[in-house]
């Protein structure tokens, strides 16, 4: 059995990431091994402890998480794929209590922001910021505490033996995150190989990154995502984090052939099979 490595605990959305990947690709429920960082995910693969890891790394509604970006160019480990998981929060409480009922809801401030509209019926309910929604849903479980309630997945309430008051509650219902998947044991089958990943940098001249996005599209390579980060201590010069998918590997081949003399300090982060 893989272990896993996410970050939060057991019944958070990083778990529900890594059951949905390994289970389409034919491998049974992981083992969970639990981080309190993103960053402790690479370590927990470099100790020994995790065979992989599934880190999110961007959301619909709230965007980039940026310094996951930087941990794609710090450690090497390469994508071997990704997860689109729709983000469901459910309020949840000890069995036999009503909404009416909650004094106290705890969850992550995130999700805070992605169910407060629903909160706003319900005025006499106190929304408190925890560290980790599925956290909040166990420490209301093994606390049993009576009108206090916790907002976070299905599989939390289900591990943790709470009743949902109130399901899907989030704001905006196209609530998606996106999660890479880390596992230097995973097979990709390259015949199948259609996304691509890569951090580069780029000289400080004016149309550098107009050139290099010009040549990518001239063969055919669709841009999902492009993301900058500044360079400690260079200014104004910036890392390049882009997202490409493609039909031909072939044609990828010769994009990136044709692209790498203009690029500094080109890495390719992951090729693997695009989830949607």
């Amino acid at each position: 059995m893989k272990r896993i490595a996410i970050q939060g605990i057991k019944g958070c959305f990083h778990e529900q990431a890594a059951r949905l990947f390994y289970e389409d690709n034919g491998h049974i429920v992981p083992e969970i091994v639990e981080c309190a960082t993103f960053e402790g995910l690479y370590r927990s693969m470099d100790s020994g402890a995790a065979d992989a890891a599934v880190m999110a790394i961007e959301n619909t509604v709230s965007g980039g998480l940026l310094p996951n970006f930087e941990l794609l160019r710090k450690y090497d480990r390469k994508i071997k794929g990704e997860v689109f998981l729709r983000i469901q929060q459910n309020l949840m409480a000890l069995p036999g209590q009503r909404i009416e009922d909650i004094k106290e809801v705890r969850t992550h401030y995130m999700a805070i922001n992605q169910t407060r509209e629903f909160f706003k019926d319900y005025p006499w309910i106190r929304l408190v910021e925890s560290e980790d929604t599925a956290k909040s849903a166990a420490d209301v479980a093994e606390q049993g505490l009576v009108g206090v309630g916790a907002v976070a997945s299905e599989l939390a309430a289900e591990l943790y033996g709470l009743e949902v008051l109130a399901g899907s509650i989030e704001t905006y219902k196209q609530n998606f995150t996106r999660f890479l998947v880390f596992d230097d044991a995973f097979e990709v089958d390259r015949q199948r190989i259609n996304k691509a990943s890569m951090c580069f940098t780029l000289p400080h001249t004016p149309g550098s990154l107009a050139h290099v996005l010009t040549i990518l599209s001239f063969y055919d390579m669709n841009l999902t995502r492009i993301q900058s980060l500044p360079i400690p201590g260079q200014e104004w010069q910036y890392f390049f984090y882009v997202d490409i998918k493609f039909e031909d590997y072939l044609r990828y081949e010769q994009a990136l052939a044709a692209v790498r003399p203009l690029m500094e300090d080109l890495d390719i982060l992951g090729e693997y099979i695009a989830a949607i």
